[in-house]
């Protein structure tokens, strides 16, 4: 079985979240997947759906060069009575998405202040 075939839903999940510039090639008996993603969550996700193929990444022959590129919307002024989840329902991104392209400010999702101006990645 070639790695491929055995990574098939990780590489099936790179395509589905149109992650540019996908490169996969097998060399070494590793499989080498390359690529820029749309935003932090879609690499989060094809990290998780490694891990499920390959728990605590035991047979290390995947290696996920996975670059982040979210373009930047609009920036948004935290208001009193904010949060991540409502700020991203407004703009129809997940708070997850916000929480990654603002970590340089946020280091608690749940803990965040009138008046920070926040990032907002188009999705």
């Amino acid at each position: 079985m070639s790695l491929q075939d055995k990574y098939k839903t990780l590489v099936d999940l790179a395509s589905e979240l149109g992650i540019e510039n996908l490169q996969i090639r097998e060399q070494d008996h590793v499989l080498y997947i390359d690529g820029v993603a749309k935003s932090a969550a879609d690499k989060d996700k094809l990290w998780d759906a490694y891990e499920k193929a390959d728990p605590e990444y035991r047979s290390a022959d995947v290696v996920m060069n996975i670059e982040v590129q979210e373009k930047i919307l609009r920036e948004y002024t935290v208001e009193i009575g904010d949060s991540l989840s409502k700020i991203g329902k407004a703009y129809g991104v997940s708070w997850q998405d916000i929480f990654e392209a603002n970590k340089d400010i946020i280091s608690n999702p749940d803990l965040i202040q009138p008046g920070w101006k926040l990032k907002i990645p188009i999705v």
